[in-house]
């Protein structure tokens, strides 16, 4: 079985993020990143179907050069090979040009089975996976909690507003990773060791017969701008007894005029 990972690189959740001077993109200089959570779930799920089912786990990615630390998390943690789409202006992609770029890539790879994080925790879009699916004509099921394969399919539990769905679909799919699928492994020193050792095949889009049209310039979302929130005049903390607190509440409701 041939099993494809598709991962991101994104800021770390104690990063101090910074606005580009261009006004609408993040600075990365001395960004420290990590792989982004979903994705994580989704090495793991790609490794424990291989374990389970045998096969291959490539992880893939489109990024600039120095995401291979993640990738090499990825191997550390059970993948057998690992790709980067090289794109110096990655940032600069919408999701289909994302989608697209990934899809030649493991066309060209062939898949049975492709993992993808629910939504990615830097821009929270969640567009990638189910565009994914549209360019390789693969069945989708996104949000999943639960993933049982068969020789021709599987069915999945997949979390909604009104509950769990369960769902049955054929291979080749794409499945969107949501928490409570699994608990990711942590990388041990064999596998550490081991992953330094392992080659990252590096492709650009350009290699794939994309130029011009995924880049920046073909997106069909661009962001015109981002900006931090304003920030709020400050909490007062209201501290008494439980007649006292309701009564400071009260006073200083009618002091703005709410009451």
């Amino acid at each position: 079985m041939k099993i494809i990972a598709c991962v991101k690189r994104v800021p770390t959740t104690e990063a101090q993020v910074k606005i580009g001077a261009d006004g609408a993109s993040i600075d990365g200089a001395g960004l420290e990143s990590m792989l982004s959570f979903y994705d994580d779930l989704a090495v793991e799920e790609a490794v424990r179907t291989r374990e389970k089912h045998g096969g291959e786990v490539t992880v893939l990615t489109l990024g600039p050069s120095d995401c291979s630390k993640e990738l090499r998390e990825a191997l550390a943690k059970g993948a057998d090979k690992a790709t980067i789409l090289l794109d110096a202006n990655w940032s600069a992609r919408d999701a289909r040009s994302t989608a697209k770029a990934l899809a030649a890539k493991i066309q060209e790879l062939g898949a049975d089975l492709v993992f993808c994080g629910r939504v990615a925790t830097d821009r929270d879009q969640a567009s990638v996976g189910t565009l994914l699916s549209a360019y390789l004509g693969f069945a989708c099921v996104t949000d999943v909690v639960k993933l049982e394969l068969t020789p021709t399919g599987g069915t999945a539990q997949r979390e909604t507003e009104a509950g769990i769905e369960t769902v049955s679909f054929p291979v080749p799919a794409v499945i969107t990773c949501d928490k409570g699928l699994n608990e990711p492994r942590f990388a041990g020193l064999k596998g550490i060791m081991a992953a330094k050792k392992k080659p990252i095949d590096v492709k650009t889009v350009a290699d794939l017969g994309l130029a011009g049209q995924v880049g920046a310039g073909a997106a069909k979302v661009r962001i015109e701008k981002l900006y931090t929130p304003p920030k709020g005049q400050g909490a007062e903390i209201v501290s008494g007894s439980a007649d006292e607190v309701a009564g400071k509440l009260v006073g200083k409701i009618k002091e703005l005029g709410l009451l």
